[in-house]
């Protein structure tokens, strides 16, 4: 496994995640002949919830988590002058 440091754990094909947390992102590798790639999500006790709706690249993946990142980052910002209407 790989990218614990990086904010998400790499579950490589035939390999398990032996560890986790809590709302931790993980990626897990697809086989070859099911297309590739991974699927990305986060874990919780007893379940893997899809957070990306297809088959990411690991590419792609890691440019969606930094934009969730720079959301997150910014959603205790209050904007006084924001209208619904």
């Amino acid at each position: 496994m790989a990218g614990h440091d990086l904010g998400f754990q790499v579950v490589y094909r035939g390999e398990t995640l032996e560890y986790y947390r809590p709302g931790g992102w993980v990626f897990f590798q697809r086989p070859k002949d099911c297309g590739g790639g991974y699927w990305l999500g986060r874990t919780y006790d007893g379940v893997f919830m899809i957070e990306y709706e297809r088959p990411v690249s690991l590419s792609d993946g890691m440019d969606f988590l930094a934009s969730m990142k720079k959301v997150e980052a910014k959603s205790e910002e209050f904007d006084p002058n924001y209208s619904l209407f």
